[in-house]
């Protein structure tokens, strides 16, 4: 059986079974497409609502929290154990000794002691905003 299959696929032109996109050529009677994409003037003006020096600093952040949890889990990103940190929610509470108390929760897992990430990533996160949705400028 794979002997004629094999034959099959041998006798199909090497182009017969796919399909050529080309850029810049809509649909049959569309014309070509307009090169301003609506979806990339979407994304540009999104990030210019959100204070990008925020972002900015939300992303780091991040990052220095995987770090630092890779290094407690002893393990890489893709192999650590679900853990949710949300800096939202940290900041939504009011007194250190709350926000201490739910990364304490959120680590209970991790065998190794905690207080110094605890202690750090407060102290990163001191000063910091929410993130909220982006207001509509009006023009």
């Amino acid at each position: 059986m794979s002997t004629a299959s094999a034959e099959t696929t041998a006798q199909l032109p090497p182009a017969a079974s796919r399909v050529f996109f080309q850029p810049g050529v809509g649909c049959a009677g569309s014309g070509p497409m307009p090169r301003d994409d609506p979806v990339q003037k979407k994304q540009g003006k999104v990030t210019v609502k959100y204070d990008r020096k925020e972002l900015r600093k939300r992303l780091i952040l991040e990052e220095w929290i995987i770090e630092q949890l890779s290094e407690l889990y002893d393990c890489e990103e893709e192999e650590m154990p679900e853990v949710e940190i949300d800096i939202d929610n940290l900041l939504e509470v009011n007194s250190e000794d709350e926000r201490a108390i739910k990364l304490q929760e959120s680590l209970s897992d991790c065998y190794k002691p905690t207080d110094d990430f605890v202690r750090e990533l407060l102290g990163r996160i001191r000063g910091m905003r929410k993130l909220s949705a982006p207001q509509k400028k009006s023009f």
